[in-house]
């Protein structure tokens, strides 16, 4: 389980962060970084839809990447404002495959540069 203060919570920091974020696609995630240095800690959010799959198959996907996110922490620096959006073969994929995407699409984000 993430943190408190490493969930995105409110509605306009998905929508800044999707709208103004760096955007990084892999087979089964997108992937929005975006800067925000008015945060300490890095944020994470989810947007899992119907399309993933029945409830079971969308919380499934949820608590594999929100803890995907959680070993991630480590590795990035605070600042940054990260909204995980899941796609539709998401929920066949393994928890392996799933923490690989996200942790390269975040690493790609970070060195291609993230918007202020």
């Amino acid at each position: 389980m993430l943190a408190r203060e490493n969930r995105l919570t409110k509605a306009d920091d998905f929508r800044s962060t999707m709208k103004l974020g760096r955007k990084i696609s892999s087979e089964h995630l997108v992937i929005y970084l975006k800067r925000d240095e008015a945060q300490p800690q890095a944020r994470f959010g989810f947007v899992v839809a119907k399309t993933v799959g029945g409830a079971v198959r969308r919380n499934l996907v949820k608590r594999r990447l929100r803890e995907a996110a959680r070993t991630l922490l480590t590795e990035l620096t605070g600042e940054v404002s990260v909204v995980v959006r899941a796609l539709p073969g998401a929920a066949e994929s393994d928890w392996i495959t799933l923490r690989e995407e996200l942790r390269t699409a975040v690493r790609a984000a970070v060195q291609k540069g993230v918007k202020a």
